[in-house]
């Protein structure tokens, strides 16, 4: 027995009132009247009679009283064997259907064990198939009917996703809550370690759960994967491109393998490679024969293994002209675009070709034909090439603005209007120099440019940023490189100069990341990835609501996968399986994107069993062997709150009954 209030058991202290009552309080003395005490010695006197306790039936269901009250509120409870047979309970099916489980035959084995379960439930049970693999999916809802449960089970096909375990505690949390029943979760699945959450705590199952393991799969399965593939998204020059790839062996003996670069289904190159013992070890191909436009390429490591589908990982890589970026200047100031040059053309595969241009001159230029502008050190630009300027922005188009000494003298930084409240000069300073700091190392152009170290700045205008972002600053405080968004595009103002004049960082081998990525990221390339992982978020549009616009997305199978209404609002697209998906733009611009299957799940290894024995019995019930949920037995917790208040009732009533008996003779005398 045990009690829900086991606190109130304290209030048994006050049995000792009517104990008191009885001896203590009965003993009275009736006053004699005596004409003289004098000859009277006194004494104490004391009577073993006076203290003897009276009415000891009344005072025997006092003390009940008080007891049964105490009881009461204590709430006792005892625990009763309950055959789950006779107890109604809700049934789930849970079957992992993650990318792992397709090696060897374990999701048929898994959907065999489900098969036979549906066979050994009642007739009146309730049951349903939840499928796990990238979240928790209900398959079909509660339901009696068993040819239903055996289409559902049939019907799941393997998945690419990453299976997440924690999810089956939720979804039988929501699943317990909605039904107002225990619940039984038969869990069909690898126990893959890798899909265990990072605290074990999310695992804990809500009361009145009981999960049922049925593991398929052994112990140490070997397996060797394509773990990573870094090739480049945009090319020009096919020749020069470089492509690596990290391959890795799972509880695998040394062995050598074939490692073949394909592309377009076409095989390019192959290397033999040897694969240390559960090891990793990276191949790197040169040169890349790709068409103009998008290719469709696939790392393939040769040979069979336990999971197959993780030999291959796919890339997409885009072939073009180089991209011609208009870089305009005042007449006669050239070196900023001979540094500018330099760095494009050491660092960024050919994919840019600068087109240097006077200010004076762009009046007829349509910025729309280049993947970015540059305006360096400009004073200001014609009316009619700015208002072109800010539609090619709000297209989607970047900017790239460097304020120099130039800008500072109009008190504005060009096209933008952001006011310039000074020019910084080092020398008129205690310091030499400034330096860069309070860097934003997630932003593309600071990220991979060295923290730009050693960069000494000799002059610098102070830019107001307004409501735009600050990516790094100077040590004096003042804004160095600033981020603002115009419809779909990003502008970007760098509050020095492009040349060695206002700086020294073209000297800097840092430069040239910091042109490469800058270009980069204005000309919409650096978001680009040539491979993505399953569930991973597309980006669709990237300048909100008000400047969306229509966009085409084709899955593997080339079917759409948006209808009209999502197909101008939706910002991003989560990709659920492995292949090719192709993102058709406004202005026909198209995209290929490559998807692959977390590499996660190529560790085949499994829970321990008392981690999985430890997870089970975080519910209230006792875990459950598999093939036997009809015939445990629990303990369930049985209140008998009703049968001591109805004690208490019967005590009080024989109470009143026994003192009017008892007590009423005497106080009439």
């Amino acid at each position: 027995m045990g009690f829900f209030a086991p606190w109130f058991l304290a209030g048994l202290a006050a049995i000792g009132l009517p104990v008191w009552l009885h001896l203590l309080q009965q003993h009275r003395v009736d006053p004699v009247k005596f004409p003289s005490l004098q000859f009277f010695e006194k004494r104490t006197q004391t009577s073993v009679r006076q203290r003897r306790l009276k009415y000891r039936v009344l005072l025997a269901l006092r003390i009940l009283m008080f007891l049964l009250l105490a009881l009461l509120f204590a709430q006792p409870f005892i625990r009763r064997q309950i055959s789950a047979g006779t107890e109604t309970r809700h049934v789930i099916l849970a079957i992992d259907r993650s990318f792992s489980m397709r090696a060897e035959n374990r999701l048929a084995d898994a959907k065999t064990q489900a098969l036979a379960e549906v066979d050994r439930l009642r007739p009146n049970a309730t049951a349903q198939v939840v499928t796990l693999g990238g979240g928790a999916q209900l398959v079909t809802q509660a339901t009696r009917d068993k040819a239903e449960l055996r289409s559902a089970i049939a019907s799941i096909q393997p998945g690419s996703s990453r299976s997440a375990f924690a999810e089956i505690a939720r979804t039988a949390r929501v699943i317990s809550e909605a039904r107002k029943l225990p619940v039984d979760v038969h869990l069909f699945s690898d126990f893959q370690r890798s899909s265990m959450p990072s605290s074990f705590q999310e695992l804990g199952l809500p009361a009145g759960v009981s999960m049922i393991s049925h593991r398929v799969g052994g112990e140490k399965t070997p397996n060797f994967a394509v773990e990573n593939v870094s090739a480049p998204t945009a090319i020009a020059d096919g020749k020069t491109a470089r492509l690596t790839a990290t391959i890795r062996g799972f509880s695998t003996e040394e062995t050598t393998r074939n490692v073949a670069l394909a592309l377009n289904g076409k095989i390019l190159q192959t290397k033999p490679l040897r694969i240390p013992a559960g090891g990793r070890v990276t191949v790197e191909f040169i040169g890349l024969d790709a068409s103009y436009g998008w290719n469709r390429g696939e790392v393939r490591l040769e040979g069979g293994d336990a999971l197959s589908d993780d030999n291959a990982m796919r890339f997409a890589v885009e072939r073009a002209d180089p991209r011609k970026v208009l870089f305009v200047h005042e007449p006669g100031r050239t070196r900023s675009a001979l540094y500018f040059r330099s760095a494009l053309e050491s660092a960024a595969e050919g994919l840019f070709a600068l087109e240097p241009v006077a200010v004076s001159q762009v009046s007829g230029i349509d910025p729309s034909k280049y993947a970015l502008v540059v305006l360096s050190d400009v004073g200001s630009v014609p009316q009619g090439f700015e208002t072109k300027l800010h539609d090619y922005v709000k297209a989607g188009g970047g900017v790239w603005i460097a304020a120099g000494a130039t800008s500072a003298s109009r008190g504005a930084v060009p096209f933008t209007g952001a006011k310039i409240g000074e020019t910084v000069y080092a020398a008129r300073s205690a310091e030499r120099f400034y330096s860069a700091s309070k860097l934003d190392l997630s932003h593309p152009s600071v990220g991979r440019a060295n923290r730009w170290e050693g960069v000494q700045f000799y002059q610098a205008s102070v830019v107001d940023p307004g409501k735009a972002s600050v990516v790094a600053s100077l040590s004096n405080g003042s804004p160095l490189l600033i981020e603002s968004r115009e419809g779909r595009g990003r502008i970007l103002t760098f509050a020095s100069g492009l040349e060695n004049v206002s700086n020294d960082f073209p000297l800097h081998t840092s430069f040239v990341p910091f042109v490469e990525q800058t270009a980069r990221h204005l000309a919409g390339l650096e978001s680009r990835s040539s491979t993505v992982a399953v569930d991973s978020l597309l980006e669709l549009q990237s300048g909100g609501m008000e400047n969306a616009s229509a966009i085409e997305v084709l899955d593997p199978q080339g079917k759409r996968m948006l209808d009209l209404n999502a197909a101008s609002s939706a910002q991003t697209l989560r990709v659920n399986e492995e292949g090719f998906y192709e993102i058709n733009r406004q202005n026909n611009r198209r995209e290929l994107v490559a998807v692959n299957a977390d590499r996660a799940e190529s560790a085949l290894e499994p829970m321990p069993g008392e981690s999985i024995e430890l997870w089970s019995r975080t519910g209230d019930g006792a875990p459950v062997a598999a093939g036997t949920a009809e015939s445990v037995e629990q303990r369930k917790p049985v209140s008998l709150w009703w049968w001591v208040a109805l004690l208490l009732l019967i005590a009080t009533l024989a109470e009143s009954l026994v003192a009017a008996r008892r007590l009423e003779p005497e106080a009439a005398s």
